[in-house]
């Protein structure tokens, strides 16, 4: 295992760098904020990386306690990935990170690779309240955990169990959201997002009082 690079500063967010700084690592944690992963997942959600380098970048994040590795009872038998709850608590950065990076994600580039669940922490940063929520996109479907606490932020696919809300809409309003163009609730009021439960959360998503406000950027 290599030895980990320093700033050699006494700094906390040189530290914190040190730690999480290297390329592909951030983007590591984001997919592993929806639960375990095995690593021939991870590599096809992560295009781009090498297969040396994401083993690697594995090894360092097992090392310095971010993640952790076990293997899956049967008849499943695989290693799967996982936060520790450090790592987990990268949650917060990575959406703050979001929030920052809003502005540089302008249209959507010939060369850009997307997954539906990229989306699912800046929609999870844009909902407010408590519960699962479905959400279809033309690419595919991702569920989020809205008050989620220590468990997965989000899953990709359909909910494994019941779901409070879920949302349809499509792949340009999905991307005005995350570009922190459109909130939840105008898009909602403008039909563009369509919403579909029983339950509190999805009233409250149907009535506009289940996102969060526009930022400065916003509308």
């Amino acid at each position: 295992m290599s030895p980990r690079r320093s700033y050699d500063q006494y700094c906390s967010a040189a530290r914190a760098l040190d730690l999480v700084g290297d390329r592909w690592t951030l983007l590591i944690v984001r997919e592993l904020l929806a639960g375990p992963r095995r690593y021939t997942d991870l590599h096809a959600d992560l295009p781009g990386v090498s297969t040396d380098v994401l083993a690697s970048r594995l090894r360092d994040m097992e090392r310095d306690g971010i993640a952790t590795r076990r293997r899956l009872p049967p008849p499943g038998a695989a290693y799967v990935y996982e936060l520790s709850e450090r790592g987990r608590a990268l949650l917060p950065v990575l959406q703050a990170l979001g929030k920052w990076g809003e502005g540089e994600l302008g249209e959507r580039r010939p060369t850009d690779a997307v997954r539906a669940h990229w989306s699912a922490l800046p929609l999870l940063r844009a909902l407010e309240g408590e519960g699962v929520v479905e959400v279809l996109l033309e690419e595919g479907e991702f569920h989020l955990h809205l008050g989620a606490g220590d468990g997965p932020a989000y899953g990709d696919g359909p909910a494994p169990g019941p779901v409070d809300a879920r949302l349809v809409l499509d792949s340009a309003t999905c991307a005005a959201v995350c570009r922190g163009e459109l909130t939840p609730a105008d898009a909602v009021r403008a039909g563009r997002i369509t919403v579909t439960g029983d339950g509190a959360l999805a009233e409250a998503l149907r009535k506009g009082t289940g996102g969060r406000e526009a930022g400065p950027g916003g509308p």
